[in-house]
């Protein structure tokens, strides 16, 4: 079974930038939702995937990802996903030993700045950049499945 060990944290300047390199617009729906898992089709640039990923809380989880035709992706994306699609640019910034994801939100979460840290082990170690705030790895309204429910727009701008 493939897993994914993933910490998320608010972003709270700026300062990410000076490393980032190009980002890559994404744009992600979700045909299922369950108490059990999601199913994501997500597009970025040229490529698509189709990701199984179950809904336990917390920062390990079980993953599946498959490379799909980014045709039948755009059109899953325009016929079957739940409403909004989540739209976002995401950047790649080396800090210490690691790769982080910077995710931009945009549309229904415009406003909404999150970074990412995968793992390879749940208690790894590892150096968290000065621009990263608050960790929200238990936080489900920050996982991406229930921004298409609860847009961070929903919010109020309340974090």
């Amino acid at each position: 079974m493939a897993t994914e060990i993933e910490r998320k944290f608010l972003v709270v300047s700026d300062a990410w930038k000076q490393r980032a390199g190009d980002g890559i617009a994404m744009r992600q729906g979700y045909l299922l939702g369950s108490e059990k898992s999601s199913v994501r089709v997500r597009v970025a640039g040229d490529e698509a995937w189709l990701n199984i990923k179950s809904a336990t809380l917390g920062v390990t989880r079980a993953e599946f990802d498959y490379n799909i035709p980014a045709e039948d992706a755009n059109e899953l994306l325009a016929t079957l996903c739940e409403r909004p699609l989540v739209e976002k640019v995401r950047y790649h910034v080396m800090h210490g030993e690691h790769v982080w994801d910077v995710d931009v939100f945009s549309g229904e979460n415009a406003g909404l700045i999150v970074a990412e840290i995968e793992l390879t082990d749940q208690n790894e170690a590892f150096q968290k950049p000065v621009w990263a705030g608050d960790e929200v790895s238990d936080d489900p309204r920050y996982y991406n499945v229930c921004l298409v429910r609860h847009p961070y727009r929903s919010w109020g701008g309340k974090r």
